[in-house]
């Protein structure tokens, strides 16, 4: 089966409906790092802020920024967990990541669709900040909750 760079309307609906993803990077040596992240999608990327939540370091030396310009790969992980299984499903989301800038054209719906989707980012800064930016090379799909996608291989 051919790779998939886009989600069906069921698995928009799905990617809708979660609140919170996993971004995997990985450093020039290829060692992984694994964070939870908000994020929005506008029907071709996803979008994932570096928003003024408090940490240790500036936002855009986190290790997931440093990963990305080393390499410009990533994966996103959206998933649902019930103790009811026929509730399972995921949808990976293997793809190239950037950093895109505050004057960058995608930026300012990057940063509308992400306020939509969070109210918390309403009183943020997101204007001055970077994000990153996934577009989508291959996508897998896998679980009950997703039935009615096509790629259900994991």
């Amino acid at each position: 089966m051919a790779s998939r760079t886009t989600l069906t309307e069921a698995e928009a609906a799905f990617v809708a409906q979660q609140r919170v993803a996993h971004l995997a990077t990985s450093d020039e040596t290829g060692s992984p790092s694994l964070v939870p992240v908000c994020y929005a999608y506008d029907g071709q990327n996803f979008f994932t802020p570096l928003d003024e939540k408090p940490k240790s370091i500036a936002a855009t030396r986190l290790r997931r920024v440093r990963n990305i310009l080393a390499r410009h790969e990533a994966v996103l992980l959206i998933d649902q967990y019930s103790d009811d299984w026929t509730h399972l499903g995921y949808i990976q989301i293997h793809g190239h990541a950037d950093i895109l800038q505050p004057d960058q054209d995608l930026h300012t719906q990057a940063i509308a669709l992400l306020r939509q989707r969070y109210t918390q980012y309403q009183t943020m800064d997101l204007e001055h900040l970077p994000c990153i930016i996934i577009t989508p090379r291959r996508i897998h799909v896998w679980g009950p909750a997703l039935q009615s996608s096509t790629d259900t291989q994991a």
